[in-house]
């Protein structure tokens, strides 16, 4: 669908009781278009279809009970996304990668006191918002740090859609350098920069090329890389 195509060809490592992997290994391949990059099991009974599957893929399956061999796999594969069990999601949390749990052994918040369908229409879409959610998680804290000096996203910011709540903000006249506006019209973006640029969401993206810019002019810097974008990022943050 429309939604999912900003998913295309991210990479996907899948572990768990094998019957959940094969079907997670199908869903992923063939109807989000995940780039599956390693897959196995513990339940040395379902290895030979696991091993089959990871064939079709291109993989070699990986059978083990051993957490710790699976950790060294995740790492040395680093995924985008692990789907797993509850091992998994601790692995992923101290590699720092995603986790979506998709089979026993599981915690008890892995299971929402909601109608959650794993079949159907119904259940495509849980299934969908299941996985993509941990991928899409951080985008706001991410967003809060890069541009918390903007008053909608201060930390003392009420809701937006109640104006009462919203703090009230001094206007205040700031001299507008002339100089400094001829020298960012000067700046070159490099391609590669552009390209990281148009990951920000549509709605900061403007917020960001100033900012980047302002930081290009403050240090000098006459051609803009994909270095100096996350420089500008980190220095906005701090």
């Amino acid at each position: 669908s429309v939604d999912s195509t900003y998913l295309t060809g991210k990479r996907v490592f899948i572990f768990g009781d094998g019957s959940h992997v094969m079907t997670a290994a199908r869903i992923a391949k063939e109807e989000i278009g995940f780039d599956v990059v390693g897959m196995g099991c513990y339940n040395r009974e379902l290895a030979r279809p696991v091993r089959a599957m990871a064939k079709e893929l291109g993989l070699e399956a990986l059978i083990t009970e051993d957490y710790l061999e699976v950790e060294a796999e995740i790492a040395d594969l680093s995924p985008e996304l692990i789907l797993g069990t509850q091992m998994e999601r601790h692995i992923g949390k101290r590699l720092g990668i995603p986790c979506a749990v998709i089979s026993a052994p599981v915690h008890v918040q892995d299971f929402p006191a909601r109608f959650s369908p794993q079949m159907g229409a119904e259940g495509a879409n849980v299934i969908f918002d299941t996985w993509v959610h941990p991928l899409v998680m951080g985008l706001e804290e991410h967003l809060l740090t890069m541009f918390r000096e903007d008053f909608e996203f201060s930390d003392t910011a009420g809701p937006s859609h109640h104006a009462a709540h919203s703090p009230n903000q001094e206007i205040v006249d700031q001299p507008t350098s002339i100089a400094a506006s001829d020298q960012s019209a000067n700046i070159i973006w490099l391609s590669d920069a552009e390209k990281e640029l148009r990951k920000i969401p549509f709605f900061v993206r403007g917020k960001a090329r100033r900012n980047t810019e302002k930081y290009a002019t403050d240090h000098g810097v006459a051609q803009i890389s994909i270095e100096t974008l996350y420089e500008a990022k980190a220095h906005y943050a701090r």
